[in-house]
């Protein structure tokens, strides 16, 4: 997993900065196994920083994933970001299955945090979103999200912060 230089933001976000969600076709579970779980999550991260993004936080699993982060432009490239690493997963994936042309991703779904306290409680939501769906009970021991990597990354008072907003009546796509 490569490590990211930069802390998670304090500031207000302002334009730039979403959270987007995306899940396969389906939902079917078609990144089951380490290995692959593991693929889509280098490739979400490296695809992200290819383009220029600051990610705040990251959550993926074997049907969808969430990410937050911050544009370097108007986020206008998302469109083929989220194009791009859906086209390289897919095609590794049917290339590992031998299912040419199998349809593996959904689409995705974007929402552009304008509002401080919006921004903190979906950093948190994401953060914890395994212990969501109840695959860990620690969220930091979920190797492929983001949980972890804010720990060493961030202070406690801006862990405590983050920690402090409520998640449970955020409305996040996520019924996978």
């Amino acid at each position: 997993m490569k490590q990211w230089a930069h802390s998670p933001s304090r500031a207000v976000c302002g334009p730039g900065t979403y959270i987007v969600t995306a899940g396969t076709y389906r939902r079917e579970r078609l990144f089951s196994g380490r290995e692959r779980i593991a693929a889509l999550h280098d490739a979400l991260l490296g695809t992200f920083e290819d383009h220029g993004w600051h990610l705040q936080a990251w959550a993926v699993f074997e049907n969808h994933y969430h990410v937050i982060g911050i544009s370097p432009g108007s986020g206008s490239e998302l469109n083929s970001i989220t194009r791009q690493l859906h086209g390289v997963t897919a095609h590794a994936l049917n290339k590992q299955d031998g299912t040419a042309g199998r349809v593996v991703w959904h689409g995705y779904w974007q929402t552009m945090l304008t509002h401080h306290r919006s921004y903190l409680a979906r950093l948190n939501y994401v953060h914890q979103n395994a212990v969501r769906h109840g695959l860990v009970q620690d969220a930091r021991d979920y190797p492929w999200c983001s949980a972890s990597w804010f720990e060493r990354h961030a202070d406690l008072a801006w862990q405590r912060t983050v920690g402090s907003f409520g998640i449970d009546r955020l409305n996040v796509p996520d019924d996978f």
